[in-house]
């Protein structure tokens, strides 16, 4: 089988009803992204903080997959699929798709503040005094701002190997991601799905736009991708 990574953001969750990571003024969700996305602001207003991913894991909880999630995960039966993904939900994961990896944390999931291989499942609010077996308050298994990007090096490998790239729903603006295009092998074919896309036609080789919202432009990619109809009636 062909292997097609994909690389999504936060325009293939937002369809589902999740907000984009932050707004053209900077807030997210009224906060500034230094207050509640920093290890600063976590040390300084620890209560902000965990109050603020509280809500977001709510808000997670209450929101379902959408098609084009659905499509990826379809596309296992044709491709070796590996998802590459900037988002912290886990509808990639609700929507069959079975090897993703989060470059930035995962909403549901908290760690240890003193030893980042203590992690566990988490889906009800995360409170001061949660303590991990090393009794240290846990935190959210979020990649903040600042702080180092643990599966960089292993979404490098992967993409290095793919045969053919996707981009979902991404500005590629937001670093270290935004650079995994330029370790793909020479003339591998990429795939740009995105309603506003921010490359154009000339700034990659082999590269083709999909301008279109993510449902609609997973459905334009299995054609063009030629997968059986068996497989997408």
């Amino acid at each position: 089988m062909k292997k097609l990574v994909v690389l999504t953001g936060a325009g293939i969750s937002a369809e589902s009803g999740l907000k984009t990571f932050r707004d053209a003024d900077g807030l997210w969700e009224g906060h500034n992204v230094m207050e509640v996305a920093t290890p600063e602001g976590f040390h300084g207003n620890p209560e902000l903080v965990l109050e603020f991913y509280n809500q977001r894991r709510k808000q997670l909880l209450e929101v379902l997959p959408n098609k084009a999630h659905f499509n990826l995960a379809k596309l296992e039966t044709s491709f070796d699929v590996k998802i590459i993904t900037q988002n912290v939900d886990d509808l990639h994961e609700r929507a069959g798709s079975n090897n993703i990896i989060h470059l930035h944390g995962e909403l549901l999931k908290a760690r240890s503040t003193v030893d980042k291989s203590i992690i566990l499942d988490w889906k009800k609010d995360l409170i001061l005094g949660d303590l991990c077996k090393k009794n240290s308050q846990l935190r959210p298994h979020i990649v903040w701002f600042g702080e180092a990007v643990p599966m960089l090096d292993k979404a490098i490998e992967i993409t290095k190997k793919a045969d053919i790239l996707v981009i979902i729903g991404t500005s590629m603006q937001v670093y270290p991601a935004a650079s995994l295009i330029n370790y793909i092998k020479p003339n591998t074919p990429i795939y740009f799905i995105d309603p506003k896309p921010a490359v154009s036609k000339s700034s990659f080789n082999n590269l083709t736009i999909i301008k279109d919202v993510a449902s609609f432009g997973t459905d334009k990619l299995i054609k063009l991708l030629k997968v059986s109809k068996q497989v997408y009636p």
